[in-house]
């Protein structure tokens, strides 16, 4: 008993030093969106998939099932037709000025971070995919009437520097209700963007990333416990610049590697800023105890 006490104690100790020496950032995973890949690059994992095992057709089908599927019957009693599929629009190897605008709009959202370039690659179906999946759609990466009209409700038609990658216009942010009184850090997932906002008054906005399926970025209502403006994490002995804390070892903080790399990465659990220049006037703004929201 006094061993078994013993190991119950050194394993918590473990799991608070876990929560409170901070994180860093780590390569991106098959359900991180991501931009397409730089010349030479081999693009995201989340484009490569393995196949499904073959089903087995030696096996005869069971006698209270029939072998070939039919209509299921309506209310009335009589068969009817599925819904056939969504018409694919785009897809992967597809090109032209369509493509460009897809790159671009999901640019506006968060969903795309390089240049548009006209040409359905490898990440920009992981982007599609990831776009997919957090509005409850069939994850194809392929572009089909569904996730475009979905697409096209939540952003607006790019100008000319967004088709060129000039300059991307998000749409404005609705605010989460919690962010509307007081001081408040909001950070939505959806658009993958921070505000920091003052009694319902958006101040400034900036890019983000979060951490990874393995390590995500906790939801909720937090607030700001401590600051560390030289922040040296000592797990990962990496540099997290800015750092505001707010949930154990999660903290908002500047990353040299999302400023490189940007969505083609994914932090431990924090929450990752790319604009130094933005996060280090945030910091000198931000007091402890300040609330933090993060919300999809």
């Amino acid at each position: 008993m006094l061993r078994t006490n013993v190991v119950r104690r050194t394993l918590g100790a473990a799991a608070v030093l876990a929560m409170t020496v901070g994180c860093t950032a780590q390569a991106v995973t098959d359900n991180s969106p991501a931009a397409d890949a730089k010349p030479g690059s081999t693009g995201s994992p989340a484009a490569a998939g393995t196949a499904s095992p073959a089903a087995d057709t030696t096996q005869s089908p069971s006698p209270s099932a029939p072998a070939t599927p039919t209509a299921e019957p309506s209310e009335s009693g009589e068969p009817t037709e599925s819904a056939p599929p969504p018409e694919v629009l785009m897809e992967r190897g597809s090109t032209g000025e369509r493509v460009r605008e897809l790159q671009a709009r999901l640019a506006q959202i968060g969903w795309f971070d390089d240049t548009p370039t006209g040409t359905y690659g490898p990440v920009t179906a992981a982007s599609v995919k990831g776009f997919q999946g957090r509005r409850g759609l069939p994850t194809t990466g392929d572009t089909d009437t569904v996730t475009w009209q979905k697409l096209l409700a939540m952003t607006t038609k790019p100008t000319r520097e967004e088709l060129t990658g000039k300059a991307v216009n998000k749409p404005a942010e609705k605010l989460d209700a919690r962010c509307k009184t007081g001081r408040v850090i909001c950070i939505s997932k959806t658009t993958r963007t921070l505000s920091w906002v003052i009694d319902g008054k958006v101040q400034s906005t900036m890019d983000v990333r979060f951490g990874s399926q393995y390590t995500p970025t906790r939801e909720g209502t937090f607030s700001v416990g401590w600051k560390s403006k030289d922040h040296v994490s000592s797990i990962y002995d990496t540099p997290m610049p800015y750092a505001m804390f707010f949930s154990g070892g999660q903290a908002v903080h500047y990353s040299s590697d999302f400023a490189a790399r940007g969505y083609n990465g994914a932090s431990h659990g924090c929450v990752n800023v790319r604009d130094k220049g933005k996060i280090a006037n945030l910091f000198n703004q931000v007091s402890t105890g300040d609330k933090v929201v993060i919300y999809w």
